[in-house]
């Protein structure tokens, strides 16, 4: 087996919040400072754009609950109108 192998195998042996933990440092160590410094960047201006969407009232925000009952009928079946 090789080295990558090794490792996998002995991963999928932790238990899922250690699987997650390891996942989660991979993960991290791929993102350079600068790959995440345009990302952040992006998500502030999406974040902004949002805002300012519901403050002029083009949408219209929906509860959580109503939103998880949406976010799962859609991953359930076909997609409900809102």
């Amino acid at each position: 087996m090789s080295d990558v192998e090794d490792v996998l195998v002995a991963a999928l042996r932790l238990s899922a919040e250690d699987r997650a933990a390891v996942a989660a440092a991979l993960i991290q160590s791929l993102e350079t400072e600068q790959a995440t410094e345009g990302v952040e960047a992006a998500w502030a201006e999406e974040i902004q754009q949002r805002l300012a969407d519901v403050n002029a009232g083009v949408v219209t925000p929906v509860p959580w609950p109503e939103a998880r009952r949406r976010i799962l009928a859609a991953a359930n079946g076909p997609r409900e109108a809102p």
